[in-house]
């Protein structure tokens, strides 16, 4: 078997807006494994800024990945503990070249068709204008689900947007999410939950900066709104540390991006930890082009989950990878019609 990697760097349509700045560019590596007969593809989803894994080695550990490839997937996975992109990228990498079909990493109904994944429409931080115009956009598109970023405008212009959908839209019509990406300030979190919570809405996630688990105890306890944990999940990497976690703080969500949290293998971690306190969780992408954003889709589905799940982002980019992944009203969907056309 061989191994080699590639790098590829998506491309914004407009500039997306997060509370750590603009995100103009997004790089990803591909990981792509051959022996006599087939090919197999995985995508290693670095975030800068974000990623546990961003260091100036990521890089070098890539190719020795690709070098040691001899090893073999479990040894492999071991190895590159801190390394969670790096692990997810090989899983799909090993996944894809075992199947009779390099793109079908989980057969299902959702593979052949028949189901759809409902997501959450996101809405990107921006001025007051530019977020209405957003979602004025996914609820023509049929979104009954939108995720809102707040945390870099001005609160109450965030809370005349939030107000403006609800004047027109139930709850049990459009369910509301909230994401701060860390953006309160401990002292001031729990009041800023308490004006949210009048509106409605499903959970917020992160509402203060991750690593602060005392605090953010005392939040999940006193919160009129439920609260997910999403940033809060990376860089933790051992069963202990998981069980740790989630013991202390008890949140009601936690949020999985397989990219940040050790792939297929973190991600069925978390779940059972979650599961063991009561706490309910959904999957997201992270930006992954549509490679990483196919994997993430599928094993979603095999977790029977009837959350609407964070994995919309596929038509973000200029330059992603044309698939059969397609969505409509709302929902993802695997058209089988259509074929992907990615360059090895």
């Amino acid at each position: 078997m061989k191994a080699s990697f590639k790098k590829h760097t998506l491309i914004f349509k407009q500039p997306s807006g997060t509370s750590r700045g603009i995100l103009k560019t997004k790089e990803s590596f591909f990981i792509i494994l051959k022996d006599e007969t087939n090919v197999g593809v995985g995508e290693c989803g670095l975030l800068r800024g974000l990623s546990v894994d961003d260091r100036p080695d990521y890089e070098e550990k890539l190719q020795w990945a690709c070098d040691n490839i001899f090893l073999g997937e479990a040894e492999l996975y071991e190895a590159l503990q801190q390394f969670p992109s790096i692990q997810f990228g090989l899983e799909t990498a090993f996944k894809s070249l075992k199947s009779s079909n390099r793109y079908i990493l989980f057969h299902s109904e959702f593979t052949q068709g028949n189901t759809a994944i409902p997501i959450n429409g996101l809405v990107w931080m921006g001025d007051k204008k530019f977020m209405s115009n957003q979602i004025s956009e996914k609820l023509k598109q049929g979104f009954t689900c939108i995720k809102m970023k707040i945390g870099a405008i001005d609160f109450n212009t965030e809370l005349e947007l939030l107000k403006s959908i609800r004047k027109e839209f139930s709850a049990s019509e459009v369910e509301l999410r909230v994401d701060a990406n860390g953006a309160f300030l401990p002292k001031e979190a729990l009041e800023k939950l308490k004006v949210l919570s009048d509106l409605q809405l499903h959970s917020i996630e992160q509402p203060i900066k991750q690593g602060q688990w005392q605090e953010m105890a005392r939040l999940c306890e006193d919160t009129p709104l439920p609260i997910a944990l999403d940033e809060e999940l990376i860089g933790i990497f051992t069963a202990e540390e998981k069980d740790k976690l989630l013991v202390t703080i008890k949140p009601q969500y936690i949020i999985l991006k397989p990219s940040l949290i050790g792939g297929f293998r973190g991600s069925d971690m978390w779940i059972q930890f979650a599961e063991k306190y009561n706490a309910g969780w959904w999957l997201t992408s992270a930006l992954e082009s549509n490679i990483g954003l196919n994997a993430i889709s599928q094993y979603t589905v095999t977790k029977y989950s009837k959350l609407p799940q964070g994995l919309g982002t596929g038509s973000l980019y200029t330059n992603n990878i044309e698939s059969p992944l397609e969505v409509l009203n709302g929902a993802l969907h695997y058209n089988p019609s259509k074929e992907w056309k990615f360059q090895f």
